[in-house]
């Protein structure tokens, strides 16, 4: 056998196994309704609903720490200008996503019951 016939044996080879372990991974990390039980599908309307209400409630603390990692990141005269801008966008931001979540705890939407964006909770680092 040549070695350009050994070649395309071995690339057909390793992507076959490069589908086959692809596939087996997305079916045991992607959850839905359908494959989830009764039980966790409870428990991630329970913590989208409790997402909603704590990032609803916290949603001002945006505007501080926006300020504080501005400030930290790119100066102290950026952090008083550009800071309370950011603050008030990402405070928008946390305070409507999180009615959103609360209102809509029962969708699994986006993913399954996964947040809107990261990090999830104001007190997270990003």
């Amino acid at each position: 056998m040549s070695l350009r016939g050994m070649f395309l044996i071995a690339s057909a080879a390793v992507i076959w196994l490069l589908a086959a372990t692809a596939n087996l991974a997305q079916a045991d990390d992607y959850r839905t309704v359908e494959n989830a039980g009764p039980q966790e599908v409870v428990d991630a309307m329970a913590t989208k609903a409790a997402r909603g209400l704590a990032n609803t409630a916290t949603g001002w603390v945006e505007f501080p720490k926006q300020i504080y990692i501005t400030a930290k990141d790119d100066g102290v005269a950026k952090g008083l200008f550009v800071g309370p801008l950011k603050g008030l966008g990402m405070t928008l931001v946390r305070t409507a996503s999180g009615l959103l979540e609360a209102v809509t705890f029962f969708i699994p939407y986006p993913g399954f019951y996964d947040p809107y964006f990261d990090p999830a909770y104001v007190w997270q680092k990003e």
